[in-house]
């Protein structure tokens, strides 16, 4: 969180709209360069001089703050805004897809097999 002084430098410097726009997605007013936009439509941010240490990267999602998903973020730009040297690994996917996991389209395994055990239903015998 951003102290007053802080908050309204920053909202002198990015402007109103935007400060409402960060207020809202990330809770928190911050001023830096554009670093990049992947091609999600993600904007990449970075400032040194002002925010504490490795809190100098952030991303701007592109979709509102209840629905994005950091997994949308690319292998090159994960590993930039981590810190970690280099960028895509020998190993990764050239084309990125994101985690679906707890979505919608995530992926349901079915079963073609019968189940070995059925269900029971008791039968209550006349007195």
């Amino acid at each position: 969180m951003s102290t007053i002084l802080r908050s309204l430098r920053n909202l002198r410097r990015i402007g109103l709209k935007e400060a409402g726009h960060q207020m809202q997605n990330i809770g928190d007013t911050k001023a830096g360069t554009l670093i990049g936009t992947d091609r999600f439509g993600n904007k990449y941010y970075e400032n040194v001089t002002e925010e504490l240490p490795l809190r100098t990267r952030w991303v701007d999602y592109k979709t509102a703050f209840p629905n994005w998903e950091p997994s949308e973020i690319e292998p090159g730009w994960h590993a930039w805004i981590s810190y970690m040297p280099g960028g895509q690994r020998p190993w990764e996917l050239p084309e990125h897809r994101p985690n679906l996991t707890q979505t919608r389209a995530a992926y349901r395994t079915y079963s073609t097999t019968r189940p070995k055990i059925s269900a029971w239903t008791p039968v209550a015998a006349p007195r």
